[in-house]
């Protein structure tokens, strides 16, 4: 019972230092964001608060949660105040995914946990829009919602093929069998695919409809000031750090402890980056035809491929 008892206490002190290093890093991940931005567009970016700004997030912070929380007075108050808590917690429980090989729970059926929270993640931003009782938000929240159905169909079925190779939901499995050759080189298309699905499902650009700003007004988080705001958008990085993290264990080797992993988190993590400084937003009508016409096809045929490659290969 006192082992039990001590091992609950271990695995809990490892969420919370999980969940400390993974909020660090999306603070750090908007200043890496701001910087690259600022290259890319010939500028500094944020130089100023701290040695080369390395203190900005931290100030950023602080501003957002010590500003007064408003709030539209025909708002559905308690929906509206909770929605981006609840977006906040959702993608924070994601992380739980992470394959440790010491005191963390190891999800035997990580890949269906992946899925049904981010499933969730649409009544957030669903109840969000809708909550704040007002038109432009509602519209935006709509939007919103039509593209994260829309490319998380596509996205389960890109992630099937990878489940039909391993034969297994555990994400520790993608390690051991990309032991020889990465996932990577074996489905290429399918990799490419998954990343720009993952932009999609994470409102990044070129897919970012909820942000366009003179067309949309903001989107479904247009009432929402300070801590709201602030923990929508923790949401969105901290799902964008774990995009990187899966596409990394699936198609770039697995987990590894080493500073090579982490080397291919930030990659990726740059890629999603580098796209926002580089392309422009596609038009909407144009949105739905990239899902439907071009992943659907294409994960289904592949994943038919693999089906047949495995039993070929049994």
């Amino acid at each position: 019972m006192v082992l039990f008892l001590n091992d609950i206490i271990l695995i809990f002190i490892g969420l919370l230092i999980l969940l400390l290093g993974v909020l660090i890093g999306v603070a750090f991940l908007t200043l890496l964001e701001r910087k690259v931005l600022g290259y890319i567009q010939i500028w500094k970016g944020p130089h100023k608060v701290g040695l080369i700004g390395i203190l900005q997030p931290f100030s950023d912070a602080v501003k957002l949660f010590t500003k007064e929380q408003t709030f539209p007075i025909n708002s559905n108050y308690f929906c509206y105040y909770y929605s981006p808590v609840f977006s906040f917690v959702l993608s924070l429980m994601l992380w739980m995914l992470i394959p440790y090989y010491f005191n963390l729970v190891s999800f035997s059926l990580g890949m269906l946990f992946f899925f049904c929270c981010t499933s969730l993640g649409v009544y957030t931003v669903m109840i969000a829009g809708w909550s704040s009782n007002s038109n432009y938000s509602l519209l935006g929240g709509l939007r919103s919602v039509a593209q994260t159905i829309s490319y998380e169909v596509s996205l389960a079925l890109i992630l099937m093929s990878g489940i039909v190779m391993v034969m297994d939901f555990s994400l520790f499995y993608f390690g051991i069998y990309q032991n020889m050759v990465w996932f990577l080189f074996v489905m290429l298309p399918l990799s490419l695919s998954l990343l720009s699905s993952m932009m999609a499902e994470t409102n990044r650009t070129p897919f970012d409809f909820a942000e366009g700003e003179s067309e949309l007004v903001s989107g479904f988080n247009i009432e929402y000031s300070s801590g709201g705001f602030a923990l929508i958008f923790l949401a969105e990085y901290s799902s964008i750090l774990f995009m990187s993290m899966l596409f990394v264990l699936i198609y770039l080797g697995g987990y590894e402890i080493n500073f090579f992993f982490y080397l291919k988190l930030v990659f990726v993590s740059f890629i999603f980056i580098w796209v926002r400084g580089t392309l422009p937003r596609y038009r909407y009508d144009k949105l739905m035809y990239l899902s439907g016409k071009s992943y659907l096809p294409v994960s289904l045929n592949f994943l038919l491929f693999y089906m047949g490659l495995k039993i070929f290969l049994l």
